[in-house]
Parts: structure tokens; C-alpha cells; sequence
């Protein structure tokens, strides 16, 4: 790559002229000043750094050798926590306290619904996810399998009735009328600043009249009818010349919902940068959404589209007064975490730039187009949710950074906000001390299941022979630690003032499925929980109108807390008596996951997708996935559970699997027609046969490399 020297500092030519001329103008920043700032910063920075990953490894090497030393030996749970205390991995919990964030938007604080995350590498995608803030419920309903029945693109009556009963059904419950149903209503008006239904010629009102906010057209004959509940907004249009509308006994053609209140802008793993060039296609995208003029033009049906981000929506209130609504969701950054370094600057030692700091600097002189347009925040904030930090020191640093991001660029203390992926063991039982160490940045606090749970083996790797995956869901650590999550978020001041988040929801095309289960989001305290598309935020966003958050966050306060020596709960199996078939089968599963997410990653650079399982049911996954899944077989290795022949048989076969799956991709390139020479192939081989030495488990190193590799030779 081209490189320009600057204060010490050697940057790729394709990101220096990206933030020089693309970034910075309009800022009121000085380039040479930045640059001076910045690189002080950084070298400043990366050695600390660089301690906190070589303290991970020591600690890591501790665990493992007293694993090593009571081999044999019955498990005790006082001697281990007091081990975990003695080495510095279980903090000494202090006093009490509440965090003491402001300036927060209402989306993150005060309202809680759906949170999509979105790989910031798409722009298409993006700008779906930024526009999902609203969506049509009647599309949403019609196009899965939340209504029974065949699924058509042609216009289908019968599923159309079902869909105008399924929301008929869902408005009774949760706008209830005084006299009678919103199925009997035949027409739609506003008196006297209240809104009147009528069913034949007898009026009828909401039962609650506060949750009439306003309207579009007349009064005696309007376009649309906005209402609300627990804080979440529903357009009721109403137009008697589409097809739905002609079917319906008072015209209303769609309803739509407030779905996708925020939006995880995720640069982390989802997305698959690994040089300059890709990374400066995700700045790039950040910036147009900071500045609002993103675009993305494609075809479709035949048709050349330009997607842009959607407006805000303007009313009438019933006093006659404007509303605005905002347009858009809510968006995040997600950077990556402190682990990995990055080639698009070198710093004076000729190392790499460690890739977080770079992450929030760039992010961050992004969003500032936004403390002057307010497209995204109102409060001149900018939300970076920060990823696979190790317990509070890590968290602390992160705090430090961020305070040199904010004197470096001159904005206000505390303009950068904070949320904690509470995905790495270390953070999960010292979260109350991780929370302390940004208790005046801290929006976000949200569990990762699959991360989570690729860390609980890596950390306990020598403890032994790991349950087989599908047993994690009903192992006791994982069950307390999503109520932990909630416990601690709701002790230290949470409720009203910061997300408490849930994962996510993986089978985007299992939306019935998801609607019985992904209530239990809500029902746990959770004010936001992730869904994997805009259909699926429209669809989650019904479960927030049944289940009101606050309250349910009010009523788990009085319960007994989760304790941490039940996290501390070592999910291994005891003398493991598992036949062969049960044995492959699960190495199977392991397997191919693993091969149908890396040969897209490895050669086509796509960070998330939906890849058909081995029953080919389309999951979204992501690098999350990953790391469980190598893990997984790796640590049955370790423990000879099975050995490295059969698990590279599984391998190629798999492949094969894979690849038939794949057979209609034009791009796809086959694995198995050389095994030798497939660089994703060896990639995957690599993520499970090295997966014991990989830091915390993590499968970003092995992975960068070969995507290096595979564009070198591209």
C-alpha cells in the first residue's frame, strides 16, 4: 500500500486522504493539529494496550495450570473462587452506586423495543437498518410465517384477512375500545380532539384516550391515525383504494409500527476488515450516516433504486398542534475490541496501530458532522458500544481512551458513551466493577450468548471435556448469568437511564418461532433485545406494547439476586459416556457451521450472513458463532473425546456440504475440489486444530491472516 509519513506515524495514502478530505472538512478541525494529537495519543495508548492482551495470557496460563494441578482431584468451588481472587480475576466488589450518565436520547434511556444490528460494510444494508425505525406491520405479517399458510408474491385475499385479524386481535388487546372491537369498526374520525370509531353508526373510544397522540388529512375523513403505547408510536393508515384498504370494513390499508428504536452499526463481527481499504469502506459508510447523505443505488425487479435515509414523520396533534417523529433509528457504533492491530497505520516501533483506538478516534471525528446536523443524536452524544473487554481494568482503559478521543478532536467530557458487551467471563462476574469504571458513559449493557460462552471454554479449556452445545442453554452459569446481567444493571441505576440488552434472535426466517419465544426478552427486564432485520424488529416490536419493561424491571428488583459462585459454574461433563454416533454427530454440526461461515469471510470478505445449518436452516452468523463452534471441537480434541483423523474426515465432508449448499452462488468457489489449495478450507482447519492456542478463543487473528492472504492473490 501507498504510505504517508506523519508525525511518526506511517498511514495507508487511502485512509490518510479519506479523513483529511472526507472526514475532517466542516468540522473545524485543523488537519496538522489532528495529526500532532492524534499521534501522541496513540503512542501513548499502545503500550498500555499491549499490557492488558499480555495480562489476558498470563492469567489464562494461571487458570490453566491449576486446572493441570488438580486433575483427578474432586472439584471445590470455595478453593477455585478463591484462586479466581488470589490471581486478580474475581475484583473485590465495593460499595454501592448509581451511574450518573446525562445527556442520553430518549431512544437508549426512556423507551424500550427492538435493536437491530447491521455490518457497517453494506450500504445497503445500513440504510435499511437506520430506516427500520419504522415498519410495516401488514408486510411484516404477510411475507412469514407469523400467518399460516403458503407464502406468495402474488396478491393473496384469504392471507390478507388474516393478517387485517391477527393486528385486529393485537389492537384489542393492547388499545382497547370501551364498547366493542376494532374488528366491528367501519370508519374513523376525530371530535373534539378525541378519536372517534364507529361501528354501523354508534360511536365508540379507546378506552385509554391518552393513547390518541394525533393525525394526518381531515379531521372528518384523516389519512392516518397515530396512537401510542408504553412510549412506542403505531400509524394506522387509513386508504380505501389499495387492495388492502377495499377489503377492509374502515379502509385501513397498513399499520405502521415504531420498530427499531436503535441500531447497532457494527464494525466489529459482522463485518470482515482487514486492511486499509476495508476499513476505510466502513468509515465511509459511518460518515454518510452521520451527515445524513449516505446513499446506495441498486436494481431491483428490473427497477434502478436509490436508497437514502427516510425523513422524519410530521402530524397533527388532536390539540392542532405539529408533531415530529424521528425518522430513523437510533444509531451505535459497535468498534472492535482491544485485542487486534490493523496494517492502515504503522506506528514508530513499526507496529501496527491497535485497531479499537483507531476505531474510536475515526468514529468519533465522524460523528461530529452529527453534533451539528442532529440526524442521530439529539443530545450531542455518540454511542460506541465496545466489545470483548476483560473485567474492570480493561473497561477503565477503555474510559481512558475515550477521554482522549474527546480533548483530542475538543468536545465535552463524557460526549462519547459507552456500552459493555458483557461477553468475556472476566467482565460478566466483576460487571458491577466494570460499570463503576464508566459510571458517567455508560448507556449499554448487553449479554452475547455464543461469545460468552466460546470464552467459558476457552477460560476453563483444561477443566476438561465440554458438554455438547446444545446442553449450554440449560447449564446453570448461563441461566444466571442473564439474570446477573439484569441484577446488576438494575443495582447500579439502569432503569430509565441506560439499555439493558438481550441477544440475538438467529433464524431470520422463523419468525412464528420467534414471536413465542423472544418475548421472554421483555418479561426478563430487558429494554432492548437484538433482531437480525427490519422485519423482525417490526414483528419484536409487539412484544414491548404487550409487556411494559419498567414494571417488570420495578418487580425484579425485589427478587434474590443471582449469585456469582453459580456463574462460576464449570459446564463440563463428568466421565463422559457418549456413544460415536452422538459424538460425530455434533462434530458434524460443529463442522459445518464453522466451513459455511468462513468460506464466504476468507473469500468473498462477507463478515455475516445467513448460512444454512447442516438441516439448512438459514442462521444468521457471525464471528460469535464462530468462535463457539471452533472452540467446541477444539477443546474435545484437547481432551480425546475424539482425535484429529476423524475430525478432518468430518472436515471434508462437510466441505462437500457446504459447497452443494452453495452451488447456486456465482462467486462461490468449491472447497472441495482442492482441499490443498482451499485457503478457506485451511482457514476453518486451522480455527479447530489451533483453536487451543488462539487468545481467549478468539478466531480474528487466524482469520485476517488468511483474508491477507486470499487478496494478495486476488
Amino acid at each position: 500500500m501507498n504510505i504517508v509519513e506523519k508525525n511518526g506515524l506511517k498511514i495507508s495514502s487511502t485512509l490518510f486522504e479519506f479523513i483529511n478530505k472526507e472526514a475532517i472538512p466542516e468540522t473545524n478541525i485543523d488537519i496538522d493539529e489532528f495529526w500532532g494529537k492524534f499521534s501522541r495519543a496513540v503512542h501513548d495508548l499502545s503500550p498500555i494496550n499491549k499490557a492488558l492482551i499480555q495480562k489476558r495470557e498470563e492469567i489464562q496460563k494461571k487458570i490453566d495450570d491449576w486446572h493441570k494441578s488438580k486433575k483427578g482431584k474432586d472439584f471445590d468451588k470455595s478453593e477455585y473462587i478463591n484462586f479466581l481472587k488470589s490471581i486478580g480475576y474475581l475484583a473485590q466488589e465495593k460499595n454501592d452506586f448509581n451511574i450518573e450518565t446525562s445527556q442520553v436520547d430518549k431512544e437508549i434511556s426512556s423507551i424500550a423495543g427492538p435493536q437491530l444490528v447491521v455490518p457497517v460494510d453494506n450500504a445497503r444494508y445500513a440504510l435499511n437498518a437506520a430506516n427500520a425505525r419504522w415498519g410495516s406491520l401488514y408486510d411484516a405479517l404477510y411475507g412469514t410465517d407469523v400467518i399460516e399458510g403458503k407464502i406468495d408474491k402474488n396478491w393473496d385475499q384469504n392471507r390478507a384477512v388474516q393478517v387485517i385479524k391477527y393486528v385486529r386481535n393485537f389492537l384489542d388487546e393492547n388499545f382497547p375500545l370501551e364498547k366493542t372491537s376494532w374488528k366491528k369498526i367501519s370508519k374513523i374520525q376525530i371530535e373534539d380532539h378525541s378519536l372517534v370509531l364507529f361501528s354501523e353508526t354508534k360511536k365508540d373510544y379507546l378506552k385509554n384516550k391518552s393513547q390518541f397522540i394525533g393525525f394526518n388529512g381531515n379531521e372528518d375523513n384523516p389519512n392516518s391515525i397515530l396512537i401510542k403505547n408504553n412510549n412506542l408510536h403505531i400509524d394506522i393508515i387509513i386508504d380505501s383504494k389499495t387492495n388492502v384498504g377495499k377489503i377492509d370494513n374502515a379502509s385501513i390499508s397498513d399499520v405502521i409500527m415504531e420498530s427499531a428504536l436503535s441500531t447497532i452499526v457494527d464494525n466489529e463481527d459482522s463485518v470482515a476488515a482487514v486492511d486499509a481499504e476495508d476499513k476505510v469502506k466502513c468509515y465511509r459508510n459511518w460518515l454518510g450516516l452521520m451527515k445524513g447523505d449516505l446513499t446506495s443505488k441498486f436494481e431491483k425487479n428490473g427497477k434502478k433504486i436509490v436508497r437514502k435515509l427516510n425523513p422524519d414523520r410530521t402530524y397533527t396533534s388532536k390539540e392542532g398542534e405539529k408533531i415530529v417523529l424521528h425518522g430513523r433509528a437510533l444509531l451505535l457504533n459497535r468498534n472492535v475490541g482491544h485485542l487486534m492491530t490493523n496494517p492502515s497505520i504503522l506506528l514508530k516501533d513499526g507496529s501496527e496501530i491497535p485497531e479499537g483506538i483507531m476505531d474510536a478516534f475515526i468514529s468519533t471525528l465522524c460523528a461530529l458532522h452529527d453534533f451539528k446536523n442532529k440526524k442521530n443524536s439529539r443530545t450531542n452524544s455518540v454511542y460506541i458500544v465496545k466489545p470483548k473487554m476483560h473485567g474492570p481494568e480493561e473497561v477503565s482503559f477503555t474510559n481512558t481512551l475515550f477521554e482522549k478521543v474527546e480533548e483530542t478532536l475538543g468536545i465535552e467530557r463524557y460526549s462519547i458513551k459507552v456500552g459493555i458487551m458483557d461477553e468475556e467471563r472476566r467482565t460478566t462476574v466483576n460487571l458491577k466493577e466494570c460499570i463503576r469504571q464508566v459510571k458517567n458513559r455508560i448507556v449499554f449493557i448487553n449479554t452475547g450468548f455464543l461469545d460468552r460462552t466460546g470464552d467459558e471454554m476457552h477460560t476453563s479449556f483444561e477443566a476438561g471435556p465440554m458438554i455438547f452445545k446444545g446442553d449450554m442453554k440449560k447449564s446453570t452459569w448461563l441461566n444466571t448469568y442473564e439474570n446477573w446481567n439484569v441484577d446488576i444493571g438494575l443495582s447500579c441505576g439502569f432503569s430509565g437511564k441506560a439499555q439493558i440488552g438481550k441477544g440475538m434472535w438467529a433464524m431470520p426466517d422463523q419468525m412464528a418461532n420467534m414471536m413465542e419465544q423472544k418475548i421472554g426478552h421483555p418479561k426478563s427486564g430487558a429494554n432492548c433485545a437484538w433482531v437480525p432485520s427490519p422485519t423482525a424488529a417490526t414483528l419484536h416490536s409487539l412484544h414491548y406494547h404487550k409487556v411494559n419493561v419498567f414494571n417488570e424491571q420495578t418487580k425484579i428488583k425485589t427478587r434474590v439476586k443471582a449469585k456469582v459462585e453459580n456463574i462460576l459454574e464449570i459446564p463440563k461433563a463428568d466421565r463422559p459416556n457418549w456413544s460415536m454416533e452422538d459424538i460425530n454427530r455434533e462434530l458434524e454440526n460443529n463442522a459445518q457451521g464453522i466451513l459455511g461461515y468462513v468460506v464466504r469471510w476468507v473469500d468473498q470478505g462477507v463478515g455475516c450472513s445467513k448460512v444454512p445449518d447442516i438441516n439448512n436452516v438459514g442462521l444468521m452468523e457471525d464471528r460469535a458463532t464462530l468462535r463457539i463452534s471452533s472452540q467446541h471441537i477444539a477443546n474435545w480434541l484437547h481432551h480425546r473425546i475424539c482425535n484429529k483423523e476423524q475430525v478432518m474426515k468430518i472436515m471434508k465432508k462437510m466441505a462437500k456440504t457446504v459447497d452443494d449448499q452453495n452451488k447456486d452462488d456465482p462467486k462461490y468457489k468449491k472447497m472441495s475440489e482442492d482441499f490443498d489449495k482451499s485457503i478457506a478450507f485451511s482457514a476453518a482447519c486451522d480455527l479447530v486444530f489451533k483453536g487451543r492456542v488462539q487468545p481467549s478463543g478468539y478466531t480474528e487473528p487466524l482469520l485476517h491472516q488468511k483474508r491477507l492472504e486470499k487478496k494478495s492473490i486476488n
